[in-house]
C-alpha cells in the first residue's frame, strides 16, 4: 500500500510520514487508555517495573512525572490493537512482507512542564542484528510541533548501514550520539500521524517547552522470521505477532 514514490523516498531519505492515519473514535479510545497510564503514575515517587519517571538536574526521579512506559503492550494489552491497525500494517507490509512482528513497545507522554528530550540516536543500537529489515514506528496521538518536542530526523543517515558511537550520560535516559544538526529536519505533525522510519536513521526530539502534553508511542516492526538475538520470537515477552504467521 505504498506508491513507487513513497518506496523510493523511504530508501533514499529513510522515513515516511502519514498524517492523521489514526483518527475519530479510534484515536479518542487510545488517548483515553494512555490517560489511564499517566494517572497510574501520578502517585509514584520512584521508577518501578515498566514505568520510568523524569529525572531532575541531579539525576533523581521527579515524583508523578512520567517519562516512559516500557513494554506498554504488555502493561496495557489494549494498546496492542494500535500496533495492529490495518492502516499501519498495510504500509509496513510493503516494506517487510506479509508476516510481521512488533517488539520494544513504548509510550512517551512528554508531559507539559517537564517532558524531556530524546537526544540523537539510532534505534538499532540495541537490537543485536545487522538486518535492514527493522522498521521503527512513531505514532503521535496529539499534535506535535517544535514547541512540545516533535520528531527530528537526519534524512539519508540510515544509508551507511553503520551504527554511530553512542554514549550514555549520567542523569539522563538512553544513549546518545553527535550529528551535524544542519542536516536535520523537524517533522511537526497533527494528532493521529504515523511516522515509519529505518531503525538505522538518526533521530531525536527536543524538550516539551509548552503547556501541552505530546503523547506518542514508539515500537519496531520486523518480518516474523527475523531472528533477533536480544528479542527472540517466542522468548521475549514484548514481541508480538501482528500480521500473518
Amino acid at each position: 500500500m505504498l506508491s513507487s514514490e513513497e518506496i523510493v523516498h523511504f530508501r533514499e531519505e529513510g522515513y515516511l510520514v502519514f498524517e492523521r492515519l489514526i483518527n475519530g473514535p479510534a484515536l479518542a479510545h487510545y488517548l483515553s487508555v494512555f490517560d489511564e497510564l499517566v494517572e497510574r503514575s501520578r502517585h509514584m515517587s520512584e521508577s518501578a517495573h515498566s514505568f520510568s519517571l523524569e529525572l531532575d538536574g541531579d539525576g533523581n526521579p521527579i515524583p508523578g512525572m512520567l517519562h516512559k512506559v516500557q513494554g506498554v503492550c504488555v502493561v496495557e494489552p489494549r494498546i496492542l490493537s494500535l500496533a495492529k491497525e490495518a492502516a499501519i500494517l498495510d504500509r509496513a507490509e510493503a516494506l517487510l512482507g506479509p508476516d510481521i512482528d512488533v517488539f520494544g513497545t513504548k509510550f512517551f507522554p512528554k508531559l507539559a512542564g517537564g517532558g524531556t528530550y530524546a537526544d540523537w540516536h539510532q534505534d538499532k543500537l540495541h537490537f543485536g542484528t545487522d538486518s535492514p529489515e527493522v522498521l521503527s514506528c512513531g505514532i503521535y496521538l496529539q499534535d506535535a510541533d517544535a514547541e512540545n518536542g516533535c520528531l527530528q530526523v537526519v534524512p539519508g543517515s540510515h544509508r551507511s548501514g553503520q551504527i554511530a558511537e553512542h554514549q550514555r550520560d549520567t542523569g539522563t535516559h538512553g544513549s546518545w550520539t553527535r550529528v551535524d544538526e544542519q542536516r536535520a529536519v523537524s517533522l511537526p505533525v497533527p494528532a493521529g500521524t504515523v511516522v515509519l522510519f529505518s531503525a538505522n536513521l538518526l533521530h531525536g526530539t527536543a524538550d516539551n517547552a509548552s503547556e501541552r502534553t505530546r503523547y506518542s508511542t514508539a515500537w519496531h516492526y520486523v518480518p516474523g522470521a527475523l531472528d533477533l538475538a536480544n528479542f527472540p520470537r517466542g522468548g521475549y515477552e514484548d514481541r508480538h505477532t501482528v500480521r500473518g504467521r
